[in-house]
């Protein structure tokens, strides 16, 4: 399996840089079995039966990206730091620009409330221990921070106050992400009340999306690839409804591929169990699914890890039609582009 098998062109024009208003107006290609339907994500609501459950993540996005200075006597320089991840160690792994420049020991100051003192350093990033803690640093964070738009965005604008909204799901509880959980993103409380409404169920698991989901595949022979790990959470309650919704023959449908990752990390004995750790699960063509029936997904990149998680569900050749029907329809790409579900 060879990383150009997961190759397309995409036209630049089609990489969504604001999501739809309101948020279910997004289009929605459904695909099932050997069928393509051009619809919206308020249309879930006609899809969707009783008894089907959807996986949600709640994961909450933080925002990760923050602009300080540090101090060389009386010289005062800029610097750029986007959060990675807390570490059980103490304080935040980040990237710096530029990090050739920044030492250990030095302070980078953020705001008046917000600063961090540079703990360790590596040749690719950093350690940084903060002046505050909790409550105070969750609110200090989000007055200094903006939200850390993928880079194909960030590319052709810088993130405002808007994001703030936009790139937050309207189910996130608990912080941690550096990366929004984007098919969730087309959910509002109006469709989710209607879904309800209808029968649909729902289980919330918590991956928190990590920044090495943008990484790119650098390897020709994809099965040698390692993913990155991400921190989750399947709590008892949800692999208790998960499993009842299994054994009732209903269909469990993760929304997103983060979540659809969690629960199949968490039923990697064969069945549903609870789960809490790091997940560096890889799913690529061959993998056999165990709790996923169906998969609610934006539009990935070409070569991605993403790419082949939505082969390995649908087929190479079935994914390649889909995508060749996007792009002719030009459905919007990527994480404030349209959205997919997949049937197999």
């Amino acid at each position: 399996m060879n990383l150009s098998d997961f190759d397309f062109d995409l036209p630049e024009d089609l990489i969504a840089v604001r999501p739809a208003q309101p948020r279910s107006a997004a289009r929605l290609l459904l695909a099932q079995g050997d069928a393509i339907s051009d619809m919206h994500v308020f249309d879930l609501v006609d899809i969707f039966r009783a008894g089907d459950r959807l996986v949600l993540n709640n994961t909450k996005v933080i925002p990760a990206r923050l602009f300080g200075t540090r101090a060389r006597g009386e010289a005062v320089a800029k610097v750029e730091i986007t959060l990675l991840e807390p570490q059980a160690s103490g304080g935040w792994r980040a990237l710096a620009k530029p990090l050739r420049k920044v030492n250990i020991g030095e302070v980078i100051r953020f705001s008046d409330q917000l600063s961090a003192t540079v703990a360790d350093k590596s040749a690719t990033d950093l350690r940084l221990a903060f002046n505050l803690e909790g409550d105070d640093f969750d609110a200090a964070l989000q007055a200094a921070g903006l939200m850390p738009l993928p880079p194909y965005i960030a590319a052709k604008r810088a993130a405002d106050a808007q994001d703030n909204t936009d790139y937050q799901t309207v189910f996130a509880r608990h912080a941690g992400a550096v990366a929004a959980p984007t098919a969730s993103l087309h959910f509002d409380a109006a469709l989710l009340a209607a879904l309800a409404a209808k029968g649909v169920d729902f289980t919330e698991v918590t991956l928190h999306v990590g920044a090495g989901t943008f990484l790119p595949v650098k390897v020709e022979d994809v099965t040698t690839h390692k993913m990155h790990a991400e921190w989750g959470e399947v709590s008892p309650q949800a692999a208790a409804e998960i499993a009842a919704t299994k054994a009732a023959g209903g269909r469990v449908i993760p929304v997103g591929t983060t979540a659809l990752r969690l629960i199949e990390t968490a039923a990697a004995s064969g069945q549903i169990a609870p789960w809490q750790g790091e997940t560096d699960i890889f799913i690529y063509p061959g993998y056999r699914f165990v709790v996923a029936d169906a998969l609610m997904t934006n539009f990935h990149l070409p070569k991605s890890t993403l790419m082949m998680l939505v082969s390995a569900l649908m087929g190479q050749g079935r994914i390649k039609t889909i995508y060749d029907h996007a792009i002719s329809q030009r459905y919007r790409f990527f994480s404030y582009g349209d959205s997919s579900l997949l049937i197999p």
